[in-house]
């Protein structure tokens, strides 16, 4: 996409988020759903398809140009990121990046135009952090294969027409390369979804465990064709969701720092707006100072990415600093409110809870410190590190 037609798009999405969203996050956290036009409205904006290709009915963005608009929708509640963000991200990725071609003609097209939810079916009640420890069996019989297990933390599992799964195919190999990657259709007989998950925050965004008895996937459903390949999948497009995360905390942190500023500047004690006082100003200064250096870090990780360069140690970089970040932010904002902050028709309230989930998935922040440790002991070994 050239420049100014980026600059438009982002414009457009500025507004959108500003006028028809942020009007809305109430509603959606007591009703703890999004409405049903703003679904249509992000279908028709091509936010399904953000980082699909056109050639697919995509907006064929690279990862440069989409962290810009996910800046925007950090803005908002998580929710409504949340309602596109797999299909944008390892909902479609793993297809697009392994998929046969059959498969990503079948399936992206219908991923860009919202027709479609994907869901990523990854996690177990046994298997989260250590993803190559999952136990969701795939037994090959003739053209199709036979799974059960269950996985748990699903996100839009309610929502999804189908699921990219990983399940372990080879039972005498327990490490990645017994896994492989599959198109589940949400409609299989065996597939039954758990009642959504209550959670500390995210309302309007939901998941819930995902269950697998006795279901028949046809072995065109593989995705790449290949077993053994699935872990690698995941690992791929890990990179991507991680700088993706880590743009939607940056516009978080921007919306409250806004909150901040803007009760600070209202705010009055001892006879003048708190904002005026010191120790609150270190706290907006300290605010966005840090929102600012994850914003930096991002676009030249995303830029690098972009090119393709192998960027794996500094998406885990900026994915755990914006991330931790977020989650301070959103604790300053919180004491610049003072007593409001903790009341619920405070912003600032909803959004403490909210980031908090940021910290977690996508791999959780030891995860992330351990993935970049790891990259400069390996670079110091090569002496590739810097």
């Amino acid at each position: 996409m050239d420049k100014e037609t980026l600059e438009q798009t982002r414009l457009t999405l500025r507004r959108f988020v500003r006028e028809r969203l942020v009007p809305l996050e109430k509603q959606v956290a007591d009703d703890d759903r999004v409405p049903d036009d703003i679904r249509r409205a992000f279908a028709e904006m091509g936010l399904f398809g953000i980082s699909i290709p056109e050639e697919y009915g995509g907006l064929g963005l690279d990862l440069a140009e989409e962290v810009e608009l996910i800046f925007e929708m950090g803005w908002t509640s998580p929710a409504f990121r949340s309602m596109f963000g797999s299909n944008v991200g390892i909902g479609s990725q793993g297809i697009l990046i392994d998929g046969t071609p059959e498969q990503k003609e079948k399936w992206l097209p219908k991923l860009a135009s919202g027709e479609v939810i994907a869901s990523f079916a990854l996690t177990e009640p046994d298997a989260g952090s250590d993803a190559a420890s999952l136990r969701t069996r795939a037994e090959r019989q003739g053209d199709h294969y036979v799974i059960n297990g269950a996985k748990r933390y699903i996100t839009n599992a309610p929502h999804a027409g189908i699921f990219t799964l990983m399940a372990r195919t080879d039972q005498n190999n327990k490490g990645a390369g017994g896994i492989t990657a599959f198109i589940v259709e949400a409609n299989s007989p065996g597939l039954s979804i758990g009642k959504p998950d209550k959670k500390m925050g995210q309302r309007g965004a939901h998941t819930a465990d995902v269950v697998f008895d006795n279901v028949k996937v046809p072995a065109e459903n593989v995705i790449g064709g290949r077993e053994g390949q699935g872990f690698k999948t995941a690992m791929k497009v890990l990179d991507r969701g991680r700088l993706h995360i880590a743009a939607l905390c940056v516009g978080a942190a921007e919306r409250l720092i806004h909150e901040s500023v803007s009760y600070a500047r209202e705010r009055k004690q001892f006879g003048q707006p708190i904002a005026e006082f010191q120790l609150v100003q270190a706290m907006l200064a300290d605010s966005r100072t840090e929102a600012y250096a994850a914003r930096c870090m991002i676009r030249e990780a995303a830029m690098r990415y972009a090119a393709g360069e192998n960027v794996s140690m500094e998406a885990s970089c900026c994915k755990y600093y914006a991330s931790e970040m977020v989650g301070r932010v959103a604790d300053r904002a919180v004491q610049i409110h003072g007593g409001a902050g903790y009341m619920q028709e405070y912003a600032v309230e909803r959004f403490y809870r909210d980031v908090r989930l940021f910290r977690l998935y996508e791999g959780t922040s030891q995860i992330q410190q351990i993935v970049i440790a790891r990259q400069m002991l390996r670079q110091a070994e090569t002496g590739a590190g810097g």
